[in-house]
C-alpha cells in the first residue's frame, strides 16, 4: 500500500471530553466541551476547516487527566492544557493556523492520569 503524499487534513486537534461516573476528576469537569465548541467555531469562522486544513475532533479519555483539560494536535503530537477561550484562541492562531507551538500551554511531559 502506498501512503498518500498529502494528508487529508493538515492538522487534527482532539479534545478530551471524558466524564467519569465514579467521581474521579476528568476533563469534562473543567469546561472541556466549551473549549471544543469554541475551537470548532473559531476554525470555521477563520475558514480553516475542511480537507487540507484543520479538523477539530472530540475524544474520549486521552489518559492525561492530571493536566486536564487537554487537547492534542497531530501530526506534531503536541499536548496542550488550556484554561479559557483566550488559550484556545492562541492555540488556533499560533499552532493550527501558523504551525507554531504555544510553549506556555504545552502539557508537562510527566503528567498522566
Amino acid at each position: 500500500m502506498t501512503l498518500p503524499t498529502t494528508p487529508y487534513y493538515q492538522r487534527h486537534i482532539f479534545f478530551c471530553l471524558n466524564e467519569r461516573k465514579n467521581g474521579e476528576d476528568a476533563c469534562a469537569n473543567h469546561q472541556a466541551q466549551a473549549g471544543f465548541d469554541h475551537c470548532k467555531s473559531r476554525i470555521k469562522a477563520l475558514g480553516l476547516s475542511g480537507p487540507g486544513q484543520v479538523r477539530v475532533n472530540k475524544a474520549g479519555c486521552l489518559d492525561r487527566c492530571a493536566g486536564g483539560p487537554v487537547a492534542v494536535v497531530y501530526p506534531e503530537g503536541v499536548w496542550y492544557t488550556y484554561v479559557d477561550q483566550s488559550d484556545i484562541d492562541e492555540i488556533v492562531d499560533s499552532h493550527l493556523k501558523e504551525g507554531r507551538v504555544v510553549e506556555r500551554l504545552v502539557t508537562p511531559a510527566h503528567l498522566g492520569r
